[in-house]
């Protein structure tokens, strides 16, 4: 999994001088590493299964303890769309974790089980979740 955050203050001056962005955005996302998860993929087969779950989730109030439920203890994480975040979302704050669901229409639901399905989406989507 991909997990994306605002550009630093040294990539920003990269941009900017060695690749010549007069005005770099500090809110366009970033990569900063990979990680794979099976409690996290779980939650994608059961977002992608249960929409009253999905819905709970995308809900940035609720993120915070859905994750905690799971073993995963982030401060200020947040939990979207693929749509939103090919839409330009941006970070509210600094220190926010945005994950992004991958889109339950890129797997086979009639087959079970789907971990490795999510276990796949969450490596290919950026951001995923």
């Amino acid at each position: 999994m991909a997990i994306f955050t605002n550009k630093s203050d040294k990539a920003l001056e990269f941009e900017q001088k060695i690749l010549g962005i007069a005005k770099p955005d500090p809110r366009q996302k970033v990569a900063d590493f990979s990680y794979t998860s099976d409690s996290l993929a779980q939650m994608i087969v059961d977002a992608w299964v249960d929409d009253v779950f999905r819905d709970k989730l995308l809900k940035k109030e609720n993120a915070q303890s859905l994750l905690a439920d799971r073993g995963i203890y982030l401060s200020k994480p947040h939990v979207i769309t693929e749509q939103d975040y090919y839409d330009n979302h941006h970070c509210d704050d600094p220190d926010e974790v945005v994950l992004v669901l991958p889109n339950k229409k890129r797997a086979d639901l009639s087959h079970k089980p789907l971990l490795e399905t999510a276990k796949l989406l969450m490596a290919i989507t950026p951001n995923g979740i």
